[in-house]
């Protein structure tokens, strides 16, 4: 539990008017907190979690937490941050992100859905892959190209997309695990006013980083207790069934273990250090930790469980609204981890970035970077 100074809770407790569907206590009032220092956040998570408060159901609305409402607060008008900010805060509108494509993924500059400018709004066309929770969301970020005479990381733009939309079709996307967590999404003639455009028009890319080193920030930065996540259920196994106990598997899982309580006291350094300004790339160097550290430990707990973690508990075709780690069980873990150094960035990406953007080392070499979108090779 975090400490929390006496002047710090009087603070809290004299406001009289949180709950814990205000998610974002330093938001500002009217949109979902009480604009507060940021410092404070902490102070909220530890008063509400000391009281038994509830949530607002996080690993359902993850992408709006993480992701849009970071973004919008930051470039939306004060009329979209009025619309959307609040009800995105209390779970009542889930969000999801139109990013990726079939031809644009780790490469997602090169996207090619088109967004033409029709009257007083926009008119989209394409497909984007790999959304999760296309199918229970109200609302997506979406980004697509709106000049195709600009080089590939210009003439983008960033727009909200409401999933209620004619043209707009979700379809499920069966996953290793047998459930349809991920969708594809269908965008034909899907018109979508200027009103709901964030940013500059041709300036999306700029404003997509925002949302991308938050989401890397959500993923790899999430706060959890000791022994939370996935080494929780390992270590559980450890100590209640001591006949699956070797000598190896005690030095892996104790190595693991070190390792998630690194990157858990890293998460948090990195969330202290957000107090003072915006995401850094650091948070590309956690969710590479994390993918690595989830998948590691998964694999460990098959191993350990012996002809047990062959089993796999169902798998009925569903289309589940999150992803649940700890409530299934080690088969699911282990398939389900997979996915991890897939979404959310490759990992293959982050590691250019944290070696050129982090470290300071040359970067590759980039022939298509000032070729314009339409005379690319595809």
């Amino acid at each position: 539990m975090i400490p929390v100074r006496r002047e710090d809770r009087s603070y809290v407790a004299k406001s009289g008017r949180f709950s814990s569907a205000m998610a974002r206590f330093y938001f500002p009032e009217g949109l979902g907190g009480l604009g507060a220092p940021r410092a404070l956040q902490a102070v909220v998570d530890a008063e509400l979690e000391a009281a038994g408060a509830p949530d607002n159901d996080p690993r359902r609305i993850g992408i709006g937490l993480g992701m849009a409402a970071p973004t919008i607060l930051g470039y939306g008008t004060d009329e979209q941050k009025r619309r959307f900010l609040r009800p995105l805060w209390t779970g009542e509108e889930v969000w999801c992100q139109l990013f990726s494509e079939p031809g644009a993924g780790s490469d997602l500059a090169a996207l090619g859905t088109r967004a033409v400018r029709e009257g007083d709004g926009w008119v989209v066309n394409g497909q984007k892959v790999w959304t999760s929770s296309a199918h229970v969301a109200r609302w997506a970020i979406l980004i697509a190209r709106t000049d195709p005479d600009a080089p590939k990381h210009r003439g983008i733009t960033y727009f909200v997309c409401d999933m209620t939309d004619p043209g707009v079709d979700v379809r499920p996307l069966r996953q290793i695990t047998g459930e349809a967590e991920f969708n594809e999404v269908f965008l034909t003639d899907v018109r979508i006013p200027d009103a709901h455009r964030l940013g500059d028009v041709g300036d999306g890319w700029r404003v997509a980083q925002t949302t991308l080193m938050n989401e890397r920030v959500s993923i790899g930065g999430m706060r959890i207790p000791r022994e939370g996540g996935m080494i929780g259920p390992v270590a559980k196994t450890w100590r209640e069934r001591p006949e699956l106990r070797t000598h190896d598997l005690h030095q892996r899982l104790l190595t693991l273990w070190v390792e998630a309580e690194v990157a858990r006291l890293s998460g948090e350094r990195l969330r202290q250090q957000l107090v003072a300004g915006q995401p850094g790339h650091e948070g590309s160097a956690m969710k590479l930790g994390f993918a690595r550290l989830n998948q590691e430990i998964s694999g460990l707990e098959i191993e350990l469980l012996g002809e047990e973690g062959l089993l796999y508990d169902d798998w009925t075709m569903r289309r589940p609204d999150k992803v649940d780690f700890t409530g299934r069980d080690a088969g699911y873990r282990y398939l389900r981890s997979k996915g991890n150094s897939i979404e959310g960035g490759t990992t293959e990406v982050l590691l250019n970035i944290v070696a050129e953007r982090v470290l300071g080392l040359p970067s590759e070499p980039r022939t298509d970077k000032d070729v314009a979108w339409k005379d690319l090779a595809r």
